[in-house]
């Protein structure tokens, strides 16, 4: 089998159905593949309504809220391909995306994990490849602070390049993203689960480059990615009252404390 396409459902039936409408009419000039879901726990039937719309897919249902880390491990360890692409459910991969981003990995046999271009609902350019943090980035972007550090959140946002050229880069966001299966054995496994939300994608690619593997943004490749900041909708003064603000600085503690303050 050529790719196994794994998408995360949580509470989250009506954006998950248009993603998989999108693989369904994807040229994916032949390749054999299987689609796997894993529900998340939503404990709202919106997992058992997609089974019953897609009885071609392979359904997952965890027993837990194990984040988007740990419910895309569900999935990679019953993966059958030699390829995997993680794909959020507010994610529409346009026509010959999947096709472009399994053709560009195959072929570069140094890409150990490659994604698009996204662009927002509105067809805007949404800046999905970056270069790795500072402990201090976080902070000036949820903060008025940002109001004075606009060249360092603009080289974080890599708005300095050419987003119509192919390049290697840091890290990728993990809304649509295509992994050599063979480089997770050797980068400690899939996501790591300590990241319950948020940078557990920096994580990844950060391991893969660990490894010796490149991470690719390929822009040939595009897709629609619904994003929502949703931990950022509340004042930044506000931050403890906002459950996802709340995971989002949990996850910024966990990684400069796994990765140093570099």
């Amino acid at each position: 089998m050529d790719i196994s396409i794994i998408i995360v459902n949580y509470k989250s039936q009506e954006k998950t159905l248009s993603c998989l409408n999108a693989v369904k009419e994807a040229d994916l000039g032949g390749l054999t593949h299987e689609i796997i879901v894993i529900d998340n726990a939503s404990g709202d039937n919106s997992g058992e309504a997609i089974k019953r719309e897609y009885k071609e897919i392979k359904f997952i249902q965890s027993e837990k809220n194990s984040g988007m880390g740990g419910g895309n491990n569900l999935g990679i360890k019953t993966a059958q391909a030699e390829y995997i692409l993680i794909l959020n459910p507010d994610t529409i991969v346009k026509k010959d995306a999947i096709k472009i981003l399994y053709n560009y990995i195959r072929n570069n046999k140094q890409a150990g994990i490659a994604g698009p271009k996204l662009l927002n609902s509105g067809g805007t350019l949404q800046h999905s490849c970056l270069r790795f943090p500072k402990f201090y980035t976080p902070i000036l972007r949820r903060t008025f602070l940002g109001r004075f550090a606009d060249k360092h959140i603009n080289e974080f946002l890599m708005k300095d390049f050419n987003h119509d050229t192919i390049k290697e880069v840091d890290w990728l966001m993990g809304s649509c993203l295509i992994i050599r299966k063979n480089i997770l054995d050797k980068i400690n496994g899939g996501f790591d689960e300590r990241f319950f939300m948020y940078f557990e994608d920096t994580d990844l690619c950060r391991r893969a480059w660990q490894a010796g593997f490149k991470v690719v943004y390929n822009p040939l490749a595009s897709a629609v990615h619904d994003h929502a900041r949703a931990s950022a909708e509340s004042p930044w003064y506000l931050f403890f009252l906002n459950k996802l603000s709340r995971a989002h600085i949990a996850s910024w503690i966990k990684y400069f404390y796994k990765w140093g303050m570099n």
